[in-house]
């Protein structure tokens, strides 16, 4: 205990009464043998936080208190040594509650607690008033009388009884409805007031026994009982403005926001996108982690396999792996990982001189190109690894270089012929008997024509295949956009217990606006946090009295 760096508040307590002893040795009993608790492994009462707890078996004792032959007075614990039981402890307290509550005469009594009074808090309780609504049909007498529309539909129905749609019996307006269509029989329904629609919808949604169901599960439960105008709408509108519902509950429609595609490049390593793809199982070179770097034009991808995704490691794989080979890009998108964003990335793009954009937060869509390249070569290493061996870094460079060489689905042309502007020689290619030898200002002329040629072809391809994606995308999918003090939910990450809300507790200010990226500002903690609008939820607010 004394040596342990894992502690608590309890073991700090403990801890601390233990030093004012001198302990000399501690020896373990089985607990077969044992006929007393182990008090240090009880947890204690939440009764009291003081360190002299009797359920750590010490009980303070005032010094001055007289002892009678060497024993303590009844209902005072000793000070120190003596084991006090919980359910000893309890008698203890009892029986000085009762000493202090009660008479000589009547400690013999059994006492009950008084019945508590209706609190004006109890009053208020709208599960409780509608409770009392459904019941107390003179109560909701009095209701229908202060509703003006009620008042007028009655008048209607005292003129002309036989055709209206509605009764009045017993000082009560009733709504009489056909509930099914292959049946003419009519059935009364309560014309509930408007002054009564908020608290009857709050317990047949919002109460435990309601379960904070959707708008058909309730309206299904009210429509043969109850009728107020606009009904289905009027539960639509309090369930869609119920704050829990819309923390907890998931959308089954699609995300909102329309598919916004990165333009393409005028030419090659002018975008990269660069992302982590691991941890895997540490191989023999010691390597855990595979760096990803993708050009946006020619879709030429360099992928490096280290041994871990520290800041260092990523400047040294960048600077080694694709400055050196390739030049220094325009722009690098990648995501807000601490092994991007960091001082020490910042300071070598400002020295390198290029610009390092990010993605936004839990948003892997602006980096789509990265994490679609990340789910093809896993499956093609793990299908050559030796899984013995543990070997999946050796063939990630073959498996590379199957790609790009490999016709791309979206530009039409493979990585390796947009960047070199010729086609790779495979292996399985047939050798050449004869060769043309021309001046080297020739074939660079003809390079150039070709270059110009077939970039000019891909980017007309990528454009197109991006309207195609962009138009499947959006179809029937919302987008809508918020304005500055929006009141909004933002959808919480990284979960662990499945019965927290999906979205933040406390609402959330709308301060910055670039659809569809927002910067939203908490209006408890006062935290700003950039989210996409796919994780934005809006705040209803229910219009009904």
């Amino acid at each position: 205990m004394m040596n342990s760096t894992v502690k608590n508040r309890r073991v700090d307590r403990i801890s601390i009464l233990l030093q004012e002893f001198n302990i000399e040795k501690i020896i373990h009993i089985k607990g077969q043998h044992n006929c007393l608790a182990d008090y240090l492994s009880r947890h204690p009462i939440p009764r009291e936080e003081e360190i002299f707890d009797e359920d750590y078996g010490i009980a303070k004792r005032d010094k001055r208190e007289p002892t009678v032959m060497g024993r303590v007075p009844d209902g005072i614990p000793p000070l120190a040594g003596a084991i006090v039981t919980r359910s000893k402890a309890k008698q203890l307290q009892l029986k000085q509650d009762q000493n202090s509550t009660t008479t000589p005469t009547d400690r013999n009594k059994i006492t009950l607690p008084p019945i508590e009074e209706e609190t004006d808090q109890m009053k208020e309780d709208p599960s409780q008033i509608i409770a009392k609504n459904i019941l107390d049909m003179e109560r909701l007498k009095i209701e229908q009388g202060k509703d003006s529309d009620i008042q007028h539909k009655i008048a209607e129905v005292m003129k002309n009884p036989i055709k209206s749609t509605y009764e009045f019996k017993d000082g009560l307006l009733y709504k009489l409805m056909i509930m099914r269509e292959d049946c003419n029989t009519k059935k009364k329904l309560i014309y509930l007031p408007s002054s009564m629609i908020n608290d009857l919808l709050q317990v047949y949604h919002s109460d435990p026994l309601s379960g904070h169901f959707g708008v058909q599960r309730t309206y299904l439960k009210i429509k043969n009982k109850y009728w107020w105008p606009n009904m289905k709408q009027s539960i639509t509108q309090y369930i869609q403005s119920c704050l829990p519902c819309q923390q907890y509950n998931i959308s089954r429609s699609k995300k909102p926001g329309r598919l916004q595609p990165i333009p393409p490049p005028e030419g090659p390593f002018q975008l990269i996108g660069m992302d982590y793809c691991g941890p895997f199982k540490q191989t023999p070179r010691g390597n855990q982690y595979v760096l990803c770097l993708t050009d946006y034009f020619t879709r030429w991808v360099v992928a490096a396999a280290v041994p871990d995704c520290s800041a260092q490691t990523t400047a040294e794989a960048l600077f080694n792996e694709f400055i050196c080979k390739y030049g220094v890009p325009a722009v690098i998108l990648s995501d807000q990982g601490t092994h991007f964003h960091n001082q020490l990335m910042e300071a070598m793009s400002k020295l390198i001189g290029y610009n390092h954009t990010y993605s936004t937060t839990y948003h892997p869509q602006s980096n789509g190109m990265i994490e679609r390249f990340n789910a093809t070569f896993v499956p093609q290493i793990a299908k050559l690894q030796d899984k013995e061996n543990n070997n999946w870094d050796e063939f990630l460079s073959p498996v590379v270089f199957a790609y790009n060489t490999g016709t791309h689905s979206t530009t039409q042309y493979s990585p390796f012929q947009l960047l070199y502007g010729r086609e790779p020689r495979l292996p399985t290619d047939e050798k050449k008997s004869s060769f043309t030898f021309r001046q080297p200002n020739d074939y660079y002329e003809q390079l150039k024509k070709s270059m110009k040629l077939i970039h000019g072809y891909a980017r007309e391809n990528i454009i197109r295949k991006q309207h195609r994606y962009k138009t499947q995308y959006d179809k029937q999918r919302p987008d809508p956009h918020y304005a500055i003090n929006d009141r909004v939910l933002i959808r919480r990450h990284g979960m662990k217990n499945k019965l927290e809300p999906k979205f933040s507790i406390t609402p959330q200010i709308i301060i910055r606006a670039q659809h569809p990226v927002y910067v939203v500002r908490d209006e408890i903690t006062q935290i700003e946090t950039q989210v996409h609008i796919n994780d934005i939820r809006p705040i209803y607010i229910s219009k009904l009295n």
